[in-house]
C-alpha cells in the first residue's frame, strides 16, 4: 500500500510540475509623468504620478522658476502649445464645480495646492489629487481621450477666485503620458 501512495504523489507532483505558472498578484498599477517646459521649450523637470490613498500623487522637482509661490493645477486637455499653454484648456473640472481648494463651492478636480521655488527656482512637488484617478474608465480620470496637462502659473493661486485663482500667465506645461 505505501508504494501506491508513493506513486500516486510522485505522479501528481510530476503533473504539477509541468503545468504554467499561475500569476496571483495584482494587475499592474497605472502610472504616469509629465515632463514640463518653459514656452521657450526648455526642460523645467519631470512630475511623477502614481496612485495613493487619497487619489493620485503628484511628486518630482522642478527648476527654473521664479522664486516664490506658484498655482499648479492639472488642465482639461493633453496638449502644451507654446507660446502661452492655452491649448491645455481650462482646469480639469468634470463635475463643474467652482474653482479653488478654499471655496465652498468647489474645488475644480484639477486644483492643488501651490508650489514654492526656491530663490534658485527650484521647487520640490509632492502633492495629492485626491479627485482625479489614473483610471481610464472613471470620471476624473487623467487618461481620457483628449489627456491632460500640468501647468505651472507665474503667481500664488488665491485657492477661490474663479475662473482659475488669479495665478497669472501659465509658464510651464507638461502632457501627461503612461508609465
Amino acid at each position: 500500500m505505501r508504494g501506491f501512495v508513493l506513486a500516486v504523489t510522485v505522479g501528481v507532483g510530476a503533473v504539477s510540475a509541468c503545468r504554467p505558472a499561475v500569476q496571483t498578484g495584482s494587475p499592474a498599477v497605472p502610472t504616469g509623468h509629465a515632463t514640463l517646459h518653459s514656452a521657450s521649450g526648455a526642460t523645467l523637470g519631470t512630475l511623477s504620478l502614481e496612485p495613493s490613498a487619497t487619489g493620485v500623487r503628484i511628486s518630482g522637482t522642478l527648476s527654473s522658476l521664479s522664486a516664490g509661490m506658484h498655482g499648479i493645477h492639472l488642465h482639461q486637455v493633453g496638449r502644451c502649445d507654446p507660446a502661452d499653454f492655452s491649448s491645455a484648456g481650462p482646469h480639469l473640472n468634470p463635475k463643474g464645480a467652482h474653482h479653488g481648494l478654499e471655496n465652498p463651492a468647489g474645488p475644480h478636480a484639477g486644483d492643488l495646492p501651490n508650489i514654492t521655488a526656491d530663490a534658485s527656482g527650484n521647487a520640490t512637488v509632492d502633492l495629492r489629487a485626491p479627485r482625479v484617478t489614473l483610471d481610464t474608465s472613471a470620471t476624473g480620470g487623467l487618461f481620457d481621450a483628449d489627456g491632460t496637462a500640468i501647468v505651472v502659473h507665474a503667481a500664488a493661486d488665491d485657492q477661490k477666485s474663479d475662473p482659475a485663482g488669479n495665478s497669472g500667465a501659465r509658464v510651464a506645461c507638461g502632457v501627461i503620458e503612461r508609465g
